[in-house]
């Protein structure tokens, strides 16, 4: 059994891993404990906040959004902004971290299946949009862009009768992990990390 304790950008993401992801992990002998960052995510508060919970369990982990990142130096790519998470992390904690940024937006992974994002939103025609996007994108849903107008949320705030804090963990629930494994590299990658824990 290994506690990994995850510092999340939001309610949205907190809301995941209690539903989706923390129950995933469970069946492999893994328990997450999602703790709320409550938006304005920057390293400094992060070095902070993970200070803080790293020693209540074995592992810590990160799940915060590029696009929502504060403060990110120019040209700063995702590994860049891991790589800078790693590195302002207390020594003490640096054995057990392992930093992990979502591109461009948690809502990403809800593009993974256009099926069950229409079924998990209840909404006619979700599927047929949410294909043309993903086609847009050559099938990546982490190549979603992170425009101010464009960046996953956005659309589906523009194109449908998506509520965050509702919608996304029940269209996550949908989905599955297994798809987004799949459809999203960078989560599937992060996910072996943690897996490889056990």
């Amino acid at each position: 059994m290994v506690r990994i304790g995850i510092s999340v950008e939001g309610s949205t993401e907190e809301r995941f891993v209690k539903r989706v992801l923390g129950q995933y992990l469970a069946t492999k002998g893994i328990y997450m404990t999602p703790i709320s960052m409550g938006g304005d995510v920057n390293v400094e508060r992060a070095k902070n906040e993970l200070k803080k919970i790293a020693n209540n369990f074995d592992f810590v982990t990160t799940l915060y959004d590029f696009y929502g990142f504060k403060k990110r130096l120019d040209g700063e790519s995702k590994e860049d902004l891991e790589n800078r998470l790693m590195d302002s992390a207390h020594e003490a904690i640096r054995s057990k971290f392992i930093p992990y940024v979502q591109m461009y937006e948690f809502e990403g992974l809800l593009f993974s299946c256009p099926e069950s994002m229409e079924r998990g939103l209840n909404e006619s025609g979700v599927q047929q949009w949410c294909q043309n996007v993903l086609a847009e994108f050559n099938d990546n849903p982490e190549s979603i862009n992170n425009s101010v107008e464009t960046a996953p949320s956005k659309r589906l705030l523009k194109h449908t009768k998506y509520r965050k804090t509702t919608h996304g963990p029940n269209i996550a629930a949908e989905i599955g992990i297994p798809k987004m494994r799949e459809m999203c590299i960078g989560f599937h990658e992060w996910l072996c990390k943690i897996e490889n824990l056990v």
